[in-house]
């Protein structure tokens, strides 16, 4: 990204207007009668390098010609001696304002983010935007000095991918991906998905086979239970997703973590300090011990003195730690995003899941389907029910006492909104059954002591209006479940910018309708929409109707369920069923 700003002689003027978004820079500047050079935060306006070519040269000054040349002109990008770039051109302080980037290192991340981008478009099945090609590249290099890196971008900004470009670059040993248990299926779909010269096997303990272009996936539980058997090889890389999980480093999957042998050491999270900076030691001493060994030494030096108030010890941990973390928001990137990020999410079913499922469906086989408006009304109970089971298997048992642990839906979206909470961003929550929503309000209560409203088609018009006002005020409640159908239409719901689809719905139309009641006029924000799709389930027959052309994608869900009784009873089965080899 390139920041456009103004000088007007003495100091920075207004920002440009016409061309990217505007975001207030901190940039070091000649203030005051002495003209000292100091950080000024200064109002600017980021533009893409695709926007930045399109600007007129007669708009820009010396320093963004500078740069329009570079990215325009091969011979500069190939030229081994380092480009003439005005102070001007990288004058971007460090955390405790004592020096600025170099000109040779910007123009070096430059060349090698452009020369990056075109590798990766060889090797991976996506197209990455700048920020992320240069996400890719960071990594390389940080582990390259330091042995471990912590990849903190806000969620919805692509970590996944990102570090999926890294491990097809360090594919010469096995690799290794820890997360929650329930995201290893997504883990396995998105490394097929992304990097089809990558191998990947999901690993429930046993025997451990993994070589070059192998990445194993595991959970954190499987972690705990089982990590023995990971401990004796060495890994070329091993990537901890969610790795707030790692937070207390004297709980035995955190000890099983550290006893992990590996060349490059990788931590994923979109909140690396929840609650206490400990918490940040913990993942700074996992990823990159031989910088933060001492525990002591970080709580003497940081700790105790910001906890006290001291901004000059605030600014020399942003300092110590920027080599290491790179936490990039939204808002820092919004020029390369588009108005809505759409993140689909493989949740993999828990044991009890598992076994009602089947269980769900072999008693609808039992009974069997009929014919007629009878199989019609079987096939939507059957469906309903297999839904509801990947939902929280305790919709169908009747089994509702503890809720956490039984769902890997659920335990995702908790995820989810606890990522939101800390990060202050609201959050909406979709679902088509009324027992889900109940559920969920529930659940929210019991995790986080969070009372979230529920917008279903059971409350009358002075009520709903109340939740949406309630909702929208800047004090409202960080989290507002809806009912798909009663909230599909008509509502504004912009101070929310992360939407949640808990479970599909026939008609990928109605979801985008949903969706919508945060993307609309008003939104200022990028709007993040993460599908939550039970896998091996009836759930991934639906979600490719989303992306397809098929004869269900543009009808009602009755007019779906239909489609589905018009089936034989093998074929039927056949869309049910749990896809056990995935």
């Amino acid at each position: 990204m390139f920041a456009l700003w103004t000088w007007n002689g003495v100091d920075a003027g207004p920002a440009p207007t016409g061309v990217g978004d505007p975001e207030v820079l901190t940039l070091a500047l000649p203030v005051g009668a002495g003209r000292a050079i100091e950080p000024v935060e200064v109002p600017a306006t980021v533009v893409t390098p695709a926007e930045l070519v399109e600007v007129s040269s007669d708009e820009l000054a010396a320093s963004g010609r500078a740069w329009r040349g570079l990215l325009t002109a091969a011979e500069d990008l190939s030229s081994a001696s380092p480009p003439s770039l005005p102070i001007a051109a990288h004058a971007v302080p460090d955390a405790v304002g004592t020096s600025i980037v170099s000109a040779e290192r910007a123009a070096r991340v430059l060349r090698e983010t452009q020369a990056l981008g075109g590798e990766l478009a060889g090797v991976l099945d996506a197209t990455l935007r700048p920020y992320q090609v240069r996400g890719v590249g960071w990594l390389h290099e940080t582990v390259a000095a330091y042995g471990g890196a912590v990849l903190a971008d806000e969620m919805g900004l692509g970590k996944t991918v990102q570090t999926i470009g890294f491990l097809r670059g360090r594919a010469e040993g096995p690799q290794l991906v820890v997360c929650p248990t329930s995201l290893v299926g997504n883990w396995v779909h998105e490394i097929e998905r992304f990097a089809p010269g990558l191998t990947a096997v999901t690993w429930r303990g046993g025997p451990v086979e993994a070589g070059a272009g192998t990445v194993l996936v595991t959970g954190y539980p499987t972690l705990r239970l089982h990590g023995a058997a990971l401990t004796g090889r060495q890994w070329a890389t091993v990537v901890f997703d969610e790795a707030q999980a790692l937070k207390n480093p004297r709980t035995q999957v955190s000890k099983a973590a550290r006893a992990l042998t590996a060349e490059a050491t990788v931590a994923l999270t979109g909140t690396p300090v929840e609650n206490h900076l400990d918490e940040l030691f913990a993942l700074l001493h996992l990823t990159v011990p031989r910088v933060f060994a001492h525990r002591t030494q970080f709580r003497r030096r940081f700790v105790r003195p910001i906890e006290e108030g001291s901004s000059a010890a605030a600014a020399r941990l942003r300092a110590a730690v920027e080599p290491v973390v790179l936490g990039r928001k939204k808002i820092q990137v919004a020029a390369a995003l588009p108005a809505k990020i759409h993140s689909d999410l493989l949740c993999d079913l828990t044991a009890e899941q598992e076994r009602v499922y089947d269980a769900v469906l072999a008693e609808a086989l039992d009974e069997g389907f009929g014919s007629g408006l009878q199989r019609q009304g079987r096939v939507l109970a059957a469906l309903t029910h297999l839904k509801q089971v990947c939902n929280h298997p305790g919709l169908v048992t009747g089994e509702l006492g503890e809720l956490a642990g039984r769902s890997g839906k659920l335990d995702l979206c908790t995820d989810i909104v606890a990522t939101n909470l800390d990060t202050g961003d609201p959050t909406l929550i979709f679902t088509q059954y009324r027992k889900t929503g109940e559920l969920l309000v529930r659940h929210l209560a019991d995790q986080f002591g969070v009372t979230a409203p529920f917008f279903h088609g059971g409350l009358d018009a002075e009520q709903r209006g109340e939740i949406v006002t309630r909702f929208q005020s800047p004090d409202g409640p960080p989290v507002l479940v809806l009912s798909l159908r009663a909230a599909g239409t008509g509502l504004t719901l912009t101070r929310a910018a992360d939407v949640i689809h808990f479970d599909r719905w026939w008609n990928p139309a109605v979801e985008a309708q949903a969706s919508d009641r945060a993307h609309r006029i008003g939104q200022t924000r990028t709007v993040t929409v993460t599908t939550l799709t039970s896998a091996t389930t009836v759930e991934e027959h639906i979600a490719p109707m989303h992306t397809r052309k098929s004869a269900l994608t543009d009808l009602s869900d009755a007019a779906g369920i239909a489609e589905l009784a018009r089936l034989d009873d093998d074929a039927l089965v056949d869309i049910l069923r749990r896809k056990r080899e995935n």
